[in-house]
């Protein structure tokens, strides 16, 4: 099933870690059932990483009249902002580096490229445009697609052996800007995109999920750690938004994956509605690592405003 329709729709134009694509349907169960008849309705995802909530949302959603995203990843958040106002260039750029690559004749001489483009992307700042063109290159040619930093900063993940990687699809980028139209896109601490909400906000938060264990947590997409103090900061904020009158829907990991009587989400959240949910991982060193586990969906709105489950 393609949620995001045949060939030129939206779609995400980077692949990302913890993307949310075949949650969709999950998700679209958990939404308020009124939401599709309100008037003057913001969408507000304050973690944007991939988009692929976001760009189903406003295709789903016409009465969406504005939707506010925010990361506190400036490479993310530049990317989006380029897409939005300058994709003609971006194609154009794009279109010569895809050219350049699918001619080079040897994987030596593909990796040799490879990391010379990140070693140019480690010399940040660059121009936007450049910063972006760099950026989508090294996701659709890296390993599985990573996004990873060091302590510094700097991209580290290693080349990927992929034939003819598609680097430019003209038609996701056009389609993204004419959506990314009505949106405010911000960079920063999830907290700050408070003061940009209006009356009638619904906000979906994805978050850095917390790691099921010691070894398996994922460095980093942001020199910025969010550990078991942003988590519950989060929470806060989320309570914060519930005593405002704002909806939202947050996604998290399952403790209890690793450990049945592990509540730290549960007792975090408590008072509100909580549900485990069937996921796959997508992005594993290790295929043995690619199995369905336990993740989780919580939220503010009564259960009885909810569509039933099919």
């Amino acid at each position: 099933m393609d949620l995001f329709g045949e060939g030129n729709g939206a779609k995400p134009f980077l692949k990302w870690a913890g993307g949310k694509r075949q949650l969709i349907p999950t998700i679209q169960a958990t939404l308020p059932a009124t939401l599709a008849q309100e008037t003057d309705l913001t969408y507000v995802e304050p973690f944007i990483g991939g988009g692929a909530v976001l760009f189903w949302m406003l295709q789903r959603y016409s009465n969406i009249r504005n939707a506010i995203i925010n990361d506190i990843n400036p490479d993310l958040t530049t990317a989006y902002q380029v897409v939005q106002q300058y994709p003609e260039e971006l194609i154009k750029a794009l279109n010569t580096v895809q050219e350049f690559y699918d001619k080079l004749g040897t994987e030596e001489a593909r990796r040799s490229y490879f990391d010379e483009m990140r070693a140019e992307f480690n010399q940040r700042p660059l121009a936007p445009l450049r910063n972006t063109v760099v950026l989508i290159f090294l996701n659709r040619t890296c390993f599985n697609g990573l996004y990873r930093v060091n302590s510094k900063g700097g991209f580290n993940v290693p080349f990927g052996r992929y034939d003819r990687p598609s680097i430019c699809n003209p038609a996701t980028i056009r389609a993204d800007s004419a959506l990314l139209a009505r949106v405010t896109i911000l960079n920063g601490d999830f907290a700050e995109v408070l003061p940009h909400i209006p009356s009638n906000g619904f906000f979906y938060f994805d978050p850095p999920y917390k790691p099921l264990s010691k070894t398996a947590l994922f460095n980093a997409y942001a020199t910025e750690t969010f550990d078991d103090d942003s988590q519950s900061r989060l929470a806060a904020f989320c309570r914060t938004l519930d005593a405002q009158g704002h909806r939202w829907l947050l996604s998290n990991s399952d403790m209890q994956n690793t450990d049945s009587a592990d509540a730290y989400f549960d007792d975090l959240y408590t008072g509100f509605a909580l549900q485990r949910i069937q996921a796959k991982r997508t992005i594993n060193s290790k295929a043995g690592g690619r199995g369905h586990i336990s993740e989780l969906l919580i939220n503010n709105y009564a259960l009885a405003d909810m569509p039933q489950l099919a």
